[in-house]
Formats: structure tokens, sequence, C-alpha cells
């Protein structure tokens, strides 16, 4: 609530929050919307929100002169899009899980908050009915993406397998960024023998911003549904901080590269499978891709969960392992330095310079012993790990862990689940894990894939 003196003169002028006003102070003058004041606002200010869709905070003294203009819109209410099929379109159905692209303000705390249905995130791009006909419309669950586990991938997996084999030609999924890449690897997992397009689009920034993202990422995934002859899994997002194109990266080879820019999302190890313009235009790369057909797909969404990641870094606790055996875990992913690195003390122990309670060889080689598969990956992003460039790097893989080539992380974690779903055997699941099944694994870095910058 405002403070008593800004209430005398709202009431004064028979202003209402969600009335458009005109206030004007020193030599600024400002039209908009009077929002409510934030809980942890200050009282003497009042928030408008400008045509942008950004909010201004104005501080209110005795020079400043405010008029009401009209009734502003209702706030609080999200329009929603009547969806129309055009039949003559290209068929595409669209599942909204949650996650910035589906928010809306809550003007009480500043903050915003999953809620909106397929319907109210489409009326932010009415665009849409005019490049495909929307089939079907899904909400399985409404979840900021950092909450979900992969119970949530298992249900998108049969979703998107209903729709793609009951005749759509392709599924845009809607979803949180944060964990965007972790889903688009599952569904690359889970999706065997896909040869449709299934599009994971997300947003950076929020329906109510000026730069809201999400509706040129949704046009661009429309098309690349809709049109493209690509048929896999990717993450269809900004290619730069503009407005001008958006990239279609494989599900298995993307990570999220910043916390807020619009082009967070970026190949790694790979370039993107092509460029989409919000015209339609698409522009190949020249990687390869699985071509478009229109085959059956089946679900496999066996999972392991009982799989964890580690980080090693300086001065780090290898006893944390025993932790994960205690709790009977089956898999651990190991983020090393460099190629694979943990520290192992086979650079100081004689000369008496490391503290052998340090070294993650035992803990490594008890994990394995106990039937714990562990998998080596790089906390560098960009390039592969290698088992045998460094003597100590040796040491970790005569314990029997398993270095995974060019394999992101994220991927390794969601992949090593997946694997341990299906096999117990640590043979088989050596081989699994080294095979790629969903392009995750290069034979050999193409040094035009790294991107240098965001």
């Amino acid at each position: 609530m405002y403070s008593n003196k800004i209430l005398r003169v709202l009431k004064g002028k028979k202003i209402k929050v969600g009335d458009r006003i005109r206030l004007i102070k020193d030599k600024g003058v400002y039209e908009g919307i009077l929002m409510p004041r934030i809980k942890m606002g200050n009282k003497d200010s009042l928030i408008i929100k400008l045509k942008s869709g950004y909010n201004i905070g104005i501080e209110f003294d005795n020079k400043t002169r405010i008029e009401r203009l009209g009734k502003g819109r209702k706030l609080g209410v999200i329009p929603k899009l009547k969806i129309k099929r055009k039949k003559k379109l290209p068929n595409v159905s669209m599942v909204a899980t949650g996650g910035t692209i589906g928010t809306h303000v809550d003007y009480k705390t500043g903050g915003v908050f999953m809620c909106r249905s397929p319907e109210e995130i489409l009326s932010t791009t009415p665009e849409l009915m005019n490049i495909i006909d929307l089939k079907n419309t899904h909400r399985p669950f409404t979840l900021a993406s950092e909450d979900m586990t992969y119970k949530h991938w298992q249900e998108m997996a049969k979703l998107v397998a209903k729709e793609l084999n009951s005749g759509c030609r392709g599924v845009i999924v809607t979803h949180g960024t944060d964990t965007l890449h972790y889903s688009g690897a599952a569904l690359s997992f889970m999706l065997r023998n896909l040869s449709k397009p299934v599009a994971l689009v997300g947003a950076q920034r929020s329906p109510d911003r000026g730069s809201f993202d999400g509706s040129i990422n949704l046009i661009c995934a429309s098309y690349f549904t809709g049109y493209s002859d690509i048929g896999e899994v990717a993450l269809v997002m900004h290619g730069t901080s503009n407005d001008n194109y958006c990239l279609v990266n494989r599900g298995t080879r993307v990570r999220k590269l910043h916390t807020s820019r619009r082009d967070a999302f970026q190949s790694v190890n790979e370039k993107p499978i092509a460029k989409i313009w919000t015209n339609g235009k698409i522009e190949k790369t020249g990687i390869e891709y699985t071509k478009f057909e229109d085959k059956k797909v089946i679900v496999d969404h066996k999972f392991e969960p009982k799989v964890a990641l580690l980080k090693a870094f300086p001065n780090s606790d290898p006893s944390i392992i025993g932790w994960y055996l205690d709790k009977k875990y089956k898999g651990l992913i190991i983020e090393g330095t460099g190629l694979g690195h943990v520290p192992t003390g086979e650079s100081g122990i004689e000369m008496g310079k490391f503290d052998p309670k340090m070294s993650w060889i035992p803990y490594i080689k008890k994990a394995i012993d106990r039937g714990v598969t562990v998998v080596m990956t790089s906390q560098t992003i960009f390039g592969r790990v290698h088992p045998y460039v460094y003597k100590n790097l040796r040491l970790v893989s005569e314990t029997g862990a398993i270095y995974a080539e060019d394999m992101l992380t994220e991927v390794a974690l969601v992949k090593l689940s997946w694997v341990l779903g299906h096999t117990k055997k640590k043979e088989k699941i050596r081989e699994m894990m080294l095979t790629p099944l969903a392009r995750e694994i290069n034979p050999r870095t193409d040094l035009n894939s790294v991107v240098k910058s965001v």
C-alpha cells in the first residue's frame, strides 16, 4: 500500500490502481498505468507501467503533478487466444510446462510466477495461427524448470510421442530455461526412432517486459516444427541478443551459457543445426542431422534416478563419495578439471606437498568396486576429456572410470541415468555410454564450433 500522503492525493484526483495516468516531476513527463506498490518498495514512490512494458518508480513529493487520463486495463487478467484451426497449414501440437515464457507479474511482490495456460501463452504471439495449424494443446504441469524431476521428463516424452504418433508433424514444448538443456537431453534419449521435429522453447524475459523474447522464439519454433526437414529434438531460441534470428541447437549439444541474455543457449562442441528467421527462412549450417520422416516414435523412458553430479576443485574433499555410497547411488558423474583430472597427489606426494587423504583415487576405486558407475567429464565446457595424456589421468582410468569423450556434463548425467535404467552389466554400461545414441558424442571436435563469447 502507498503512503497516506499519496493515497490522499489519489483519492482527491479519483485515481485508482489500474488507471492510465500522467505524472510530471521536474522536467520529466511519464504516462502509463498506475500499478500497486510492491511489498518491499518505497511507500512514497508511485509505480507506473510504461507503454514499453517496463515499470518505473517515481518518488512523490509536493512538486509532483499527477492527472488521470482514463481507465486502464484490469490488472492480473491474462488474455487468452481463441485457437482457430487452419487445416491447410502444417499441424503442430503444443505442450506447456511452465517457465518464464508462461509467467505473469505478481504486483504485490514485484516478481513473476508460472501461471499461463497454452492459450494464455499463445496470446503473446497470435501470429502463430497464420504459420501452423495448432492441433492440440496440453498443460501436464506448470513448474519452474529447476523443480522438475525425471518423472516430468517421462510425462513430457509420453505426451510428445502421443501427438507425433497421432499425425502431428511436430511438437512445441514451452519450458523454463534454467534446466531446458537437461530436458532436451532427456527427450533425445527417451524418444526412440524419432524423425519429426520437437522444439523446446523458453524465454529469458517475462511477457510483461518490452524485451520479451518468447514471441520470436515461438515463431521460429513454429517454422521449425511445421516446415523444416529436421527430425530431432532441438532447443529453438534467440541466436543473438537482437530480434533477428533463432538457432536450432541439437538437444544433446546445447547448454545455457548466460544467466540473463536472450541468446543464452549455444551449441557446444558442434555448430547449431540451423538458423531460422521470423519470416520462415531456414539456413542450414552443414552438419549432419536426422531427416524428417513419418515414422512411429517409441517411448523408452526407463530411468535410474540415483545418479549424482560431483565437481572436483582445489581442496575438494573426496570423502563426499562415501555419502553417495551410503545412500545407495548407482552412478556418479565427476566433472573434473581440464582433460578430466581430479586431485590425486601424483605430482606432490613424494615431496611431502600433498595430503594423501585428499586423493580421489581410493574413493573412485571403492565406488566402482561396489558396482557404482563413475563417468568423467570436464568443467571446461568446450573440448573433450582424455584418459591417457597425463599419468594422473591414467590413474583415474585404471580404476574403471569411463571418460565420456566430448559429451556435456548435463547430457552425461541424463544419459547415465537412462542407461542404468536399461542394464546393470558393467561392460554393457560402458558400451552404451561410449556409443552415440542421440548424436551426443562426436568422434572429433570441430574447432570452428567453439563459441568464444555469448
